[in-house]
């Protein structure tokens, strides 16, 4: 009978997996369709409400990219202050799919060379403005207008900054820690003070300054309409907002999935400033050899893998390979949030945690598109570079947390991370997943927290 059970759920999900790859590859090839569609519908949209055509990756092919196969891709970059040569993810530009790869041109295999976009081109020939192009700071038709995601849109161009929580002793000489919280992929600051802040102990909020930002592109901070949203962008936005601006000597970082990358570059950047290092679900993918070539594409397929089970990997696998599918969805969900608040809080009756609405709904398409591919799926290679020179070169206290159900950042990556970092100490809470990892167990974390910095501090 037992060997009969094992039988019978052995064949249920060998059915089950064809099933999911027969259907994933019916509604991916509807939606590669779908994506083409609506790249022209945009186009005219954006026409005959802004005047202007704008460029996407899909029609604009890689006559902006300057590809040295040992440094990575790059973009020469046109923006309202300077030109400035990008490290930009090559899934912007190559995500290749069934149906796209049957309707385009087998592309035969050039040389490395130095490519200039066709904004720059303009430029050399005169047909731009001569004068300075002024930084866009009125959201695109479909985002939102609202107070709360253009809020940054009144300071003066040039001296923007993060939005950024703080919390802490308002008398200076009692401040004994800095503690800088970074979250993760479509969140926001929310993600912290609404969860960790509040139940942290009356010792700590006394003597410790707490900082949690939102990213470049998320939540209350700047959405610029010209930013790729590439790593230095965001590591640099984050010295100027919090490092440089409160002039920290040393802090403790805190970091969430994406977040996680964000916080290894700060920590290689200022190796002497760090006091310990705690990492949740860390999207660490080790590439396979003979994979390093297409390093980016292999992160892409572990972080989308195009399935339509589980949920969160549908999801994930629509916002990372389809410009404009994810662009409609942000315009569904992003630029109407607050309807959906009002709607959460009506069914719920004020019981449902509503931060959630602002963490995962504030936020532009230009951003978090740029984000996703630049930070996660570009960053294969700094990422195993900062774990060697975290590993080797600084000795702050590493711990990462993992949930063990966690479908979109799974949790060998964590492992990966504990066995590029032997110090590290990795830990994996039953039954949580990407978010569970510390909604629900907020108290639990906290004290996780207070122990580690108390430990840090005690070196």
């Amino acid at each position: 009978m037992h060997h009969f059970s094992n039988n019978t759920m052995s064949f249920l999900r060998t059915t089950g997996h064809a099933l999911n790859l027969a259907v994933s590859f019916i509604v991916f090839s509807i939606l590669d369709v779908l994506d083409i569609i609506l790249c022209y519908v945009y186009k005219i949209i954006d026409y005959a409400i802004e005047s202007e055509w704008k460029q996407c990756y899909c029609t604009a092919g890689k006559d902006a990219i300057i590809m040295p196969e040992a440094v990575g891709p790059k973009v020469l970059h046109v923006s309202c202050k300077k030109l400035q040569v990008e490290d930009v993810s090559d899934t912007l530009y190559e995500r290749a799919s069934v149906v796209m790869d049957m309707s385009r041109k087998p592309v035969e295999p050039t040389p490395a060379t130095f490519k200039v976009s066709w904004a720059i081109a303009e430029m050399i020939r005169g047909k731009m403005d001569r004068q300075k192009p002024k930084e866009r700071r009125i959201p695109c038709w479909s985002d939102c207008d609202c107070n709360v995601c253009n809020s940054w849109s009144c300071e003066s161009a040039g001296s923007s900054t993060l939005y950024v929580h703080v919390e802490g002793p308002e008398d200076k000489s009692e401040i004994k820690e800095n503690i800088v919280f970074i979250h993760g992929f479509i969140s926001s600051s929310a993600f912290w003070t609404e969860t960790v802040f509040p139940v942290l102990s009356e010792t700590t909020r006394s003597s410790h300054r707490l900082f949690a930002v939102d990213l470049l592109g998320f939540g209350r901070s700047p959405k610029p309409a010209d930013s790729l949203y590439t790593l230095r962008e965001h590591v640099e936005m984050i010295e100027k907002s919090v490092i440089q601006k409160y002039k920290i000597k040393q802090f403790h970082i805190v970091a969430h999935s994406l977040g996680s990358v964000l916080a290894l570059a700060l920590a290689v950047k200022y190796p002497d400033a760090i006091k310990s290092l705690t990492l949740l679900s860390p999207p660490y993918f080790p590439v396979p050899k003979g994979e390093e070539a297409a390093a980016s594409q292999y992160v892409m397929r572990q972080v989308a893998p195009r399935r339509v089970w589980p949920p969160i990997a549908f999801g994930a696998s629509m916002a990372c390979w389809y410009e404009h599918v994810s662009r409609t969805i942000c315009l569904t969900i992003c630029k109407h949030h607050r309807i959906w608040n009002f709607i959460f809080k009506t069914l719920t009756r004020n019981r449902m945690k509503t931060y959630l609405i602002e963490a995962f709904m504030c936020h532009t398409h230009n951003a978090a598109w740029h984000t996703l591919h630049n930070i996660i799926c570009g960053s294969p290679t700094k990422m195993e570079r900062y774990l060697d020179i975290v590993r080797d070169k600084l000795s702050c206290t590493v711990n990462v947390f993992h949930g063990e159900h966690d479908e979109l950042v799974p949790v060998e990556c964590s492992h990966a991370v504990g066995s590029k970092i032997p110090r590290a100490r990795v830990k994996v809470y039953e039954k949580k997943d990407h978010i569970t990892v510390i909604v629900g167990q907020e108290r639990l974390f906290a004290r996780e927290l207070e122990e580690i910095w108390r430990n840090a501090s005690s070196k």
